[in-house]
């Protein structure tokens, strides 16, 4: 099982201070709240410690919506101060006992794949895929680090990316 710890250069946060300021928005499903809650928390805190600026929390019933959702939030904002240079998707998907857990997962993974490659801002994959409750835990403070700490970062790395590269 990969570990966040086995990648040291994916948490380093010593090259950002060129990111205070940085736009992001927060897209979250209302399924599995407290999962969901601590992953906006974890995005809040290093979003805060960089300095950079919440235009937005938008809640969206569950994972199927956020590709919708975020492709909504970017142009209805693109044109204000308001417009993130980033967004971050969040939801947890818990498998049951039916096909319900491939569909929906490959849809929300294949929906913000292609926002990938249409928006001119990345939209940062922040959807747990698990089988187990205790698994989102692991995820969020456990062995497997803090994923909603990890999506924040990867969305001021990605912002970095695309202000030095334009």
């Amino acid at each position: 099982m990969a570990e966040s710890k086995h990648s040291t250069s994916l948490l380093d946060t010593t090259a950002l201070a060129a990111t205070q300021g940085a736009r992001v928005a927060i897209v979250f499903t209302e399924w599995n709240e407290k999962i969901v809650g601590e992953q906006i928390a974890g995005a809040e805190r290093i979003l805060q410690q960089h300095g950079a600026i919440l235009t937005g929390k938008y809640a969206v019933p569950g994972s199927f919506e956020l590709p919708f959702a975020c492709k909504h939030i970017y142009e209805t904002t693109k044109r204000n101060d308001k417009a993130p240079e980033a967004i971050i998707a969040f939801g947890a998907v818990i498998r049951g006992g039916t096909p319900h857990f491939e569909y929906v997962c490959k849809a929300v993974t294949e929906g913000i794949t292609q926002l990938n490659v249409t928006l001119p801002v990345p939209v940062i994959f922040g959807v747990l895929t698990l089988d187990t409750v205790e698994q989102a835990w692991e995820r969020l403070g456990g062995p497997h680090g803090h994923k909603g700490e990890e999506a924040a970062i990867t969305a001021l790395k990605m912002i970095q990316f695309t202000r030095n590269n334009q």
